[in-house]
């Protein structure tokens, strides 16, 4: 008895020691079956009992109970963060809810780099494999009738982004990068719509920055004179392909983007232009040219007469 009162204080320790260790491992300790690289995705709008499930599920944290309430007790349950999160190690219930509010998704954002003239397929596609949960479809729906007005560019999106955020960025770029051209857009006397449409049939035939001006001067003379443009380009865009070079039969396809069977622009752009696409359709080189043609030789070549484009043709084509 007196050698249990000596040692007294070291048996509460003791036995406070153990109480704590099994209350951790039975409450905020990760699951024992926890799998290192686990993905678990947080839909948008999900309430947090179905978080907490979710979690669980994942085998992330034992029980989702206690995260409910510590969340709920932090008043943050309505500040969960969407999205995909990684979990690379086993980690205790405090650090999973605060990765749960602060965002903490364990995956680098996603950058992705669209070129001048990508089309909303295209950059869907690319979004698709870029980010998890987001489908070419989500983007598409979230673009609608936004083609062209997507600024091309470098961008860097977090796990947990969305369709519509994806497009609200690139759409808010494209306000950015047209602000210095407006006034040079109001002088122009053409609206903005049509100069995005010629910048995106620019976008597309021409390569060089000088070529871009001629060829937006040569498009512009020919909506002028009431001549077909005749851009091979758009028949990329009604069939869906990345490139294409038209056959007598496409040349007479029923679509009102057909630039060979319609006056003037197409109803809308055909792909998203880059700012010197968009800077040569605001200022073209003023020509007497009307035809162009992309030689053999990987030069433009022009001409202001048919008789002298059908040289250009036998010249560097042949």
């Amino acid at each position: 008895m007196e050698l249990l009162k000596r040692n007294l204080p070291w048996v509460v320790a003791f036995v406070l020691a153990l109480v704590i260790v099994v209350g951790y491992e039975s409450t905020v300790a990760p699951p024992r079956n926890f799998s290192p690289g686990t993905l678990v995705r947080i839909a948008y709008g999900s309430s947090t009992p179905e978080i907490a499930n979710e979690l669980a599920d994942a085998h992330v944290i034992a029980h989702p109970t206690l995260l409910r309430a510590l969340l709920r007790i932090t008043g943050k349950s309505d500040n969960v963060q969407t999205g995909v999160y990684k979990f690379d190690t086993a980690q205790n219930l405090f650090s999973v809810a605060y990765r749960l509010i602060a965002g903490g998704y364990g995956i680098p954002a996603a950058r992705i780099t669209f070129v001048e003239g990508v089309t909303l397929r295209e950059a869907g596609a690319q979004v698709a494999d870029a980010i998890p949960g987001v489908s070419t479809s989500d983007f598409m729906s979230a673009a609608q009738g936004l083609e062209g007005y997507l600024f091309p560019d470098t961008y860097f999106f977090q796990p947990g982004v969305d369709a519509q955020t994806i497009v609200a960025t690139m759409r808010a770029n494209f306000e950015k990068k047209i602000v210095p051209l407006t006034s040079s857009v109001s002088a122009s006397g053409h609206s903005l719509p049509d100069i995005v449409t010629m910048a995106s049939l620019v976008e597309k035939e021409a390569r060089t920055l000088a070529d871009k001006h001629i060829v937006a001067g040569i498009l512009w003379n020919r909506i002028k004179l009431g001549m077909p443009l005749q851009v091979d380009a758009v028949f990329g865009y009604i069939y869906n392909r990345e490139t294409y070079s038209p056959s007598p039969s496409d040349l007479k396809v029923k679509s009102p983007y057909n630039t060979y069977t319609h006056v003037g622009l197409p109803p809308g752009p055909i792909d998203n232009p880059g700012i010197e696409s968009l800077e040569a359709a605001v200022n073209p080189t003023t020509t007497k040219y009307l035809y162009y043609l992309t030689g053999n030789d990987g030069l433009m070549h022009y001409a202001a007469t048919y008789v002298g484009h059908q040289a250009n043709l036998r010249k560097y084509l042949k």
